[in-house]
């Protein structure tokens, strides 16, 4: 089994103030966005894969297992320079892990760059970036949780379409590797993803594991979400997720249910749920009610935020902290079927 990613964010919280800022000079604002909206070149068998750590500490024997598994895959594996590097709960400082995705982007043989874990400590990234470089080589970025502020900097400064899908120190899962390979090295003018079967049979013990819809309906347009606290952290910040008639897609971990209220309410407050195409929650592990403390259940919660949008929404869908997840490319047009339940990508999501 590789080492567990499923820490709770609160852990590293005590932790942000040891974050090393650079100069106020880097912080100025980030130039207009590009319109156009770039794909990265597929992957193809024995390409190099760069693995970086912008979020979470990672050790020896999750760099070895994350190298295991990029050969598995029939790939090779390059390590940052900085990916050993510590800085409290952080892989190093900011200007080291700002100082790996450059490298990474602007190595020529590197063509895709798969996050080691998540974490916490990507957003302290966000200021730093150059998303010029970014566009000008656009590659593959892998990852979920923490990696989400990333994503969502990315696409909405350089336009990337990006990938929320498996870290490198995801467990193997056949149906995510078909899923996630199929999404990054074979483009389709159409791809339909269904749901695990897997985690429809882990339902029958673990509720929360379920397909469930709250309003059924089609919907269609471009994948934006992540993380929940990332996405609603983002908010108010030239790095924010605009849901607006998009399918809005969010997942989180290990956060009880009014912190799951908290967040929904943040992103309705600030665009409103109502204007998204539609929302599709994934499995949220983890998400009960704490200790015996009066609560809504994690259901009850979401159908309070949900409902009353008369859009499109689901829950339990398979993709968050599981083994068994899809990969969503962040930016690309889809159409969620809520009959079908399944997830249709209508283009390509490399080129």
């Amino acid at each position: 089994m590789p080492p567990s990613d499923k820490i709770s964010r609160r852990a590293f919280a005590g932790l942000a103030a040891g974050a090393v800022l650079l100069p106020s000079t880097s912080h100025s604002a980030p130039r207009p966005m590009p319109r156009t909206l770039l794909k990265p070149p597929r992957l193809r068998a024995g390409d190099l894969i760069g693995l970086v750590a912008p979020g979470g500490r990672i050790n020896d024997e999750a760099i070895a297992y994350a190298v295991a598994r990029i050969e598995a895959l029939g790939f090779r594996a390059r390590l940052a320079k900085n990916l050993r590097a510590v800085h409290g709960g952080y892989a190093g400082a900011v200007q080291q892990r700002v100082d790996d995705l450059h490298a990474m982007f602007s190595d020529r043989e590197v063509k895709a760059l798969w996050c080691v874990r998540g974490g916490s400590g990507c957003i302290s990234l966000l200021a730093h970036i150059d998303y010029a470089l970014i566009r000008a080589h656009p590659k593959v970025l892998l990852g979920y949780s923490d990696i989400s502020a990333l994503q969502l900097a990315i696409l909405k400064q350089s336009r990337l379409v990006t990938f929320h899908g498996p870290v490198a120190l995801s467990g193997a899962s056949d149906y995510a590797v078909e899923h996630m390979l199929a999404v990054l090295m074979h483009p389709q003018d159409s791809y339909t993803i269904p749901m695990a079967l897997e985690n429809s049979r882990r339902a029958l013990l673990e509720p929360h594991f379920a397909l469930r819809t709250v309003t059924a309906g089609q919907a269609t347009g471009p994948l934006i979400g992540g993380n929940l606290s990332l996405v609603s952290a983002l908010m108010g910040t030239p790095y924010a997720a605009d849901f607006r008639k998009a399918i809005l897609f969010l997942e989180e971990v290990n956060e009880a249910p009014y912190r799951i209220a908290r967040w929904l309410t943040q992103l309705d407050l600030a665009l409103g749920l109502r204007n998204a195409a539609a929302v599709m929650i994934g499995i949220c592990d983890h998400c009960g009610p704490e200790d015996e403390e009066p609560s809504l259940s994690l259901d009850e919660t979401l159908d309070q935020h949900l409902k009353p949008l008369v859009i499109p929404a689901v829950s339990g869908y398979s993709f968050g902290h599981i083994r068994h997840q899809f990969t969503l490319p962040l930016g690309v047009m889809a159409r969620l079927d809520t009959a079908r339940q399944t997830v249709t990508l209508l283009e390509p999501a490399v080129s």
